[in-house]
Formats: structure tokens, C-alpha cells, sequence
């Protein structure tokens, strides 16, 4: 558990570099452990197994067989799925190059913030990005840095 003033944020990574892997099929997620003026690597968590179940990247969750649902976990395993949302628990925030909604919300449930990028990002960006973020903290972040908000009373 962070202590206050710091949050500690996962990375969905491919290579150990970048920001650059999407939720259901990275093959990783670094953990980070920041503060305004600090960045401590806390853990890398390996996903031994492939995410994604051969062909179903091509195929629906109806086998193609004219299912126009769509599947959030491009064929990941709900074991799967679970053994990331459990990575991600204790952080303040996710980023990744893609997630699906449903996904999002799962995270969300968890206490973590969702933050899809548009573009892969360098991990050293990411955390700089983030403590700018904390030096003028939103009140939801205050919350999650363990900062309380200054309590505003007006009198009419």
C-alpha cells in the first residue's frame, strides 16, 4: 500500500520500454510506485500465457458463425482476464494502449482509473506525465494520494 503522497500506477507494456499493450493481451504490466518528485519501480508481472486463443482474433465469440456481438477479450480466457484485473489491484491508475469498455469498468471497480493512450508512450514519460499530475492533484487523485481536501465553508 502507497503511503500518502504517492500512488502507485500500472503500465500495460510488450516490451519493457513503452506503454504500448493493450489490456487483454500485453505481456505485461509494470507497476510504478510515484510521488511529485519520485519514481520507484515496484514489480513487473509476467502473463505466461498468450492472452488471445489462436484464431479468435479473426473470428466472433460466435465462431463465425454470424454472431454480431463482440468480444471484449479478443478470445482471452475470463481466468485470464481476472489474473490482470488482480495485477492491477491496489493502483490508482492503468495505462494502456487499448482496453474495452467492459474492461474499463472492471478496472474502475477495483479503484484504478482507466487511462487509454492514443499512441504508445516511453514508460519514463508516462511517470513524468503523472507526477505533474500530482505536483496540482484533481480531487480524485487527491484522495487516492491520501491528501486530504481542504474543507471550504461559506456562510451565507
Amino acid at each position: 500500500m502507497p503511503q500518502p503522497g504517492h500512488i502507485q500506477i500500472a503500465i500495460a507494456t510488450n516490451d519493457l520500454l513503452q506503454a504500448n499493450g493493450h489490456f487483454a493481451s500485453a505481456k505485461q504490466l509494470v507497476i510504478y510506485d510515484i510521488s511529485a518528485d519520485s519514481a520507484e519501480f515496484v514489480d513487473c508481472v509476467q502473463f505466461r500465457r498468450s492472452a488471445t486463443i489462436s484464431g479468435a482474433a479473426t473470428r466472433g465469440p460466435g465462431g463465425g458463425q454470424g454472431c454480431s456481438m463482440s468480444d471484449p477479450s479478443n478470445g482471452a480466457s475470463s481466468e485470464l482476464i481476472q489474473e490482470r484485473l488482480e495485477a492491477v489491484r491496489g493502483c490508482a491508475l492503468l495505462f494502456s494502449k487499448g482496453l474495452s469498455d467492459l474492461h474499463a469498468v472492471n478496472v474502475k471497480n477495483l479503484g484504478a482509473f482507466p487511462v487509454k493512450l492514443e499512441q504508445a508512450r516511453e514508460i519514463p514519460e508516462v511517470i513524468l506525465y503523472v507526477q505533474r499530475l500530482i505536483s496540482r492533484p484533481p480531487l480524485w487523485l487527491r484522495r487516492a494520494l491520501g491528501i486530504e481536501p481542504p474543507l471550504e465553508v461559506t456562510l451565507a
